[in-house]
């Protein structure tokens, strides 16, 4: 045994939180990449004309733009 109990209340179990597998880490890199280029700021122009459509329609520029990449069309 150990030097020192565990505190009180510890069910003495393995930690809820283990290091994930060196395959989830990968998977992890990969999805902040993608929604990194997916939310990469779109040239003035066409982020001007979908803030437009957006105020017009009564969302936010970020709703807007989600719903483009979520249907692949333009609402």
């Amino acid at each position: 045994m150990s030097g020192t109990p565990p505190a009180i209340g510890h069910n003495g179990g393995p930690p809820l939180d283990p290091d994930p597998p060196d395959h989830l880490t990968w998977h992890a890199y990969v999805w902040r990449k993608a929604h990194k280029k997916a939310w990469k700021t779109p040239p003035r122009e066409i982020a001007l004309r979908r803030l437009e459509r957006a105020e017009a329609l009564g969302m936010t520029y970020r709703e807007y733009t989600l719903e483009i990449m979520e249907r692949g069309r333009h609402l």
